[in-house]
């Protein structure tokens, strides 16, 4: 990849991975109206490929807009947590600009497009579950309302 070629969605760059569309519609169960509404509400702008990835996939940097330490620090910790993943690491280039990028280096067996992939999953299964959990704890009233 040289230098010159310039940043696409990480789905339409990566050879072998799986679009966007792919994966919402195993995630739909293959509902195509669910499916269509989902691809809608897709930004394909919001992370991308950067320039410099090695040649089998093992080694890539991302660039993720609009985002800042709240989610880089959560997704660099269920990156690392794959043992797959090498290195993972993020930054914010300027706090005046919007945009936070993300390395990750693996061992060779994954790609770093699918170790963000899974890192992304993973996070959103936890925060899905931690809802699940105050959701269940608020409808079971089981909390005081009066300070000690």
């Amino acid at each position: 990849m040289s230098d010159k070629e310039e940043e696409q969605p990480v789905e339409n760059k990566v050879e072998g991975s799986e679009s966007a569309e792919n994966q919402v519609g195993q995630q739909e169960g293959g509902d195509e109206d669910a499916e269509m509404e989902e691809e809608d509400t897709l930004d394909y702008e919001k992370i991308k490929l950067l320039p410099g990835a090695s040649e089998d996939g093992s080694i890539a940097s991302f660039q993720i807009v609009d985002e800042d330490h709240t989610l880089g620090n959560a997704l660099r910790y269920m990156i690392m947590k794959n043992p797959e993943v090498e290195f993972c690491g993020y930054s914010i280039p300027h706090p005046s600009e919007n945009k936070m990028n993300v390395r990750i280096q693996t061992y060779g067996d994954q790609t770093a497009v699918q170790a963000l992939h899974k890192g992304l999953d993973d996070l959103a299964n936890v925060c899905a579950f931690i809802e699940d959990e105050f959701l269940a704890k608020v409808n079971a009233k089981d909390f005081a309302t009066e300070e000690p």
